[in-house]
């Protein structure tokens, strides 16, 4: 929906909240269902409403649990029968530097402040360990906002004594936390209430009138900002840019204006305005964000405006370029088909009014933010949290270069007639093997992200994959594929829970960048090696349907499995004796860790 996408209007979300939650709940959009427990350290009502709001937007239909006012901590060291029941996917704590227990006192020696730090860390750390190890979920802490007063003035921030140097202390003692503990997540208020203005993001009015720790016009900025989060660990993000070229990446009309014309560099405020926005966009590629071209234009010109010495961005950051005269939609549409993703992961980036409408009305799910003027570009991305990060492997900064891999296969494919000699000639070697410590992170990262290869859709949490890695009562394998254009990293994951002599599959996924490489052959291969050394006579596979998975549909069925039940909502289950199973896959060698 255009009016929660950033910029956004705050005072009409917080005005016409029921009829776009009304609106948003009748659009027949599939969403999945989680529990997020917020506990508060202030009023926390109309936080929620509206982030329930920005969470519907993005595929999550949220049910929530409150604490009561200024309860976050009982409820977090002390949690009550409806907290435990609830058992929350997520949990949120809200708290400002209104619930800082104690600040330094004027007259306090340095080591009287130093143990003041330590203790009010130390308060806030026993309750993040606390709800890690009863819930097994992640948990999102806000940091602090800066004071909206300076005792010392301009030394309050140097002082041991002062304030702003408290808090900024105490928020490094959060980010280090947060640094070396998987499922911790900080929600940056003192990034976005500095944003906002803390004159007006901290009045006190609304703390005296309402125990609310910032303005309720603020209130969207703030929901809109820990929506992110949550969107980004249930794996919501998006994957790629399209980016138009004239007055997007450069001002002026390359085939107009010629190559020389185009404004893009140091040389004038505009000029270096866009150099600024390549710059970013740049910066954005190298934490995976994949970057593709969506311009009506002449592809020569195209590239030479992309080659011009001021650029930052040159054709070789580009995964795929469509330079060309055909509407936009149907070019986005082409590019997700061609790097095997789900348009609905591409945010369009366009100056055309127009084209953005175009695009948004052809194409749902397709994100094209309001782009109104160069100087404003930056700040309209980064804002908009589309690429918001959680985690982040070594796999997420090859992506693109996995990507631009992928095309050079497709190009290989096409001079063979017999694609088994294609696949051959990819000379493709896999490592398939139990999970190791080293890619616990990106095993996660793929459950959360992988949608259309995935026959049960089931997401994990760090901790619950650390806890099904540690248990004996599993059978599991990873699978990193590698051939003669590069490492596509790790690209599936089959998880399967013992039960006596039959092994139940929870988790079945692939990265669609590898699809139809026969990567899936060679995963059930070492999983029938692996029920054998374990003495496993059936498998049984099940398959949920959703929006997006439709691909692997009859995936057990390809392999070999017996459909044995289809309830009405198409859920399925197969079976498949592992005795008088043989080998599938012929064009991939199979190693395990230790090769």
């Amino acid at each position: 929906m255009l009016e929660l996408e950033y910029p956004f209007d705050s005072a009409y979300i917080m005005k016409k909240r029921r009829s776009i939650k009304k609106t948003l709940l009748s659009d027949g959009s599939a969403r999945v269902k989680k529990n997020i427990a917020v506990l508060g350290g202030s009023t926390t009502n109309d936080i929620v409403s509206i982030m329930e709001l920005f969470l519907l937007n993005n595929g999550i239909e949220p049910t929530f649990y409150q604490s009561e006012y200024a309860q976050y901590w009982q409820d977090a060291m002390f949690p009550g029968e409806e907290l435990l029941s609830f058992k929350p996917d997520i949990v949120f704590i809200h708290t400002t530097n209104r619930n800082i227990s104690a600040y330094p006192q004027i007259t306090d020696s340095k080591e009287a402040v130093d143990g003041l730090l330590n203790n009010e860390f130390e308060r806030f750390r026993k309750m993040w360990e606390a709800l890690s190890a009863r819930f097994c979920c992640p948990i999102i802490q806000n940091n602090f906002e800066l004071p909206l007063f300076r005792l010392m003035g301009n030394k309050d921030s140097s002082d041991y004594r002062g304030r702003e140097r408290f808090i900024t202390r105490l928020n490094e003692r959060f980010y280090d936390y947060a640094d070396t503990t998987p499922n911790f997540y900080i929600n940056d208020i003192n990034y976005i209430s500095a944003s906002y203005g803390l004159k007006e993001w901290s009045n006190p009015l609304f703390w005296n009138m309402y125990k609310y720790a910032l303005c309720f016009d603020a209130i969207p900025e703030f929901a809109f900002n820990t929506a992110n989060i949550v969107k980004s660990v249930f794996g919501k993000n998006k994957k790629a840019l399209a980016l138009d070229l004239d007055n997007t990446l450069w001002g002026g009309v390359v085939g107009d204006d010629g190559v020389e014309h185009i404004q893009i560099g140091q040389e004038t405020g505009v000029a270096q305005s866009y150099y600024e926005f390549q710059s970013y966009l740049k910066a954005q590629r190298e934490l995976g964000v994949m970057l593709t071209v969506c311009s009506k234009n002449d592809e020569e010109n195209a590239i030479a405006g992309l080659n011009h010495p001021e650029g930052v961005l040159k054709p070789d950051d580009f995964i795929i370029i469509k330079a060309n005269w055909e509407n936009k939609d149907r070019n986005i549409a082409e590019t997700a088909q061609q790097i095997n993703i789900l348009p609905d992961s591409i945010v369009f980036v366009d100056d055309n009014p127009a084209e953005r409408a175009i695009v948004r009305a052809q194409l749902s799910g397709v994100c094209a933010p309001e782009m109104d003027s160069v100087e404003n570009y930056i700040q309209t991305l980064d804002r908009s949290g589309f690429f918001d990060i959680t985690t982040f492997s070594d796999d997420d900064l090859k992506r693109n270069e996995m990507y631009k891999a992928n095309a050079e296969r497709a190009a290989q494919q096409a001079a063979f007639e017999n694609y088994a000699d294609y696949l051959l000639s990819l000379e493709m070697d896999a490592v398939i093997d139990d999970f190791t410590p080293m890619y616990i992170q990106r095993i996660t990262q793929l459950s959360n992200k992988s949608n259309q290869f995935n026959v049960t859709t089931k997401r994990y949490t760090t901790a619950e994959m650390e806890a099904v890695f540690e248990s004996s009562e599993y059978i599991r394998l990873y699978g990193k594929l590698i051939d003669k254009f590069g490492d596509n990293g790790v690209v599936s994951v089959v998880i399967g829970k013992k039960d006596g002599d039959t092994l139940n599959m929870e988790l079945w996924l692939m990265s669609c960048r590898v699809l139809k490489r026969d990567m899936e052959l060679a995963m059930l291969d070492t999983l029938v090696e692996k029920c054998r050394e374990q003495g496993i006579k059936t498998i049984k596979g099940y398959y949920y349907p959703t929006a997006k998975n439709k691909m692997v549909k009859e995936l057990y069925g390809t392999f070999g499995f017996d459909k044995i039940s289809e309830d009405e909502q198409g859920n399925t289950v197969w079976q498949m004796d592992v005795d008088s199973y043989e080998k599938k896959c012929h064009v991939i060698r199979i190693h395990g860790n230790e090769e």
